[in-house]
């Protein structure tokens, strides 16, 4: 292996010991193209000056520097709309039913990127009024990135970012233009947060959340860090949630904790509830493996 090689491994070991994300052999192209920008910034010359300064003491700032610019943070608003079709149809409804008696809704976007998935749930909500009226509704939105949860939380988009995925009309019903950018409504930022937090990590409110999204996050993990994020989304679920995963995803022949509703591979639930089984003992007493 050239010595070249060599620092990409090393970059790429960095990004999955801080993010448990895999830069594959075949994906290790993108470092210098992601990477061209501190280059510039710092006057490195290439990925071996780069993997030289990373050894020095004091470099913990530029090793995060790095991971940021390594995540791919693509997002937009109502991506994949079919699968928001199905949240406003199915799944909310299925929510709204079983959790009447207290009128509380906890959802969390799981990789939420700069937010733009986090205010179209809230946009969900806020078109069905009379369903949610009196309710207490939170949208919790974390990501690996702390320069993506800073975008998330000034929630300013451009033209460009706006445009991609909303309509006209959506557009102008829950945004304003300000000399800043485009901004929500206040009835949508009432109903979000954000924080920086890793999926890999334990999770600090088991059972909490009636609905949550991971989306195109799995795809960068190898199947035993895949298997720990489908055990950390098992955990955080409360009893008869849901789970959204992206359009290239799916629990099919990568565990034995969800599986797809109806043959949809994005929309999920645990396997005993989603086959109607009825549980014998609390679910925190069920062992699953997977």
């Amino acid at each position: 292996m050239t010595e070249s090689g060599v620092s990409h491994r090393i970059v790429a070991d960095l990004l999955r010991a801080r993010t448990g994300q895999q830069l594959t052999e075949g994906r290790r192209w993108r470092i210098g193209t992601a990477l061209s920008g501190i280059y510039r910034q710092r006057g490195i010359s290439g990925v071996d000056q780069l993997v030289g300064l990373l050894t020095e003491p004091g470099s913990d700032e530029l090793a995060r520097e790095v991971v940021e610019a390594l995540l791919n943070n693509e997002t937009y608003f109502y991506r994949d709309r079919g699968m928001f079709e199905q949240l406003g149809q199915r799944v909310l409804p299925d929510l709204a039913a079983r959790r009447a008696s207290g009128k509380r809704l906890r959802i969390w976007s799981a990789g939420c990127s700069t937010g733009q998935e986090v205010y179209t749930l809230a946009m969900v909500l806020a078109e069905q009024p009379e369903r949610w009226r009196g309710w207490d509704i939170e949208i919790l939105g974390t990501d690996v990135s702390q320069r993506a949860v800073d975008a998330a939380r000034r929630a300013r988009y451009t033209q460009f970012e706006i445009q991609r995925g909303l309509g006209v009309g959506q557009m102008l019903q829950w945004f304003r233009e300000t000399e800043h950018g485009w901004e929500p409504h206040p009835k949508l930022k009432a109903m979000v947060r954000f924080e920086r937090r890793n999926l890999l990590d334990p999770v600090e409110r088991p059972g909490w959340y009636d609905l949550i999204l991971c989306r195109n996050v799995l795809l960068y993990f190898d199947c035993t860090t895949r298997a720990l994020a489908f055990r950390r989304l098992d955990e955080a679920m409360a009893d008869n949630g849901w789970l959204m995963l992206g359009a290239g995803e799916t629990v099919v022949g990568r565990t034995g904790r969800f599986e797809p509703v109806d043959g949809n591979q994005g929309l999920c639930r645990r396997r005993d509830e989603a086959v109607g089984e009825t549980l014998a003992m609390p679910r925190r007493a069920i062992v699953r493996t997977g």
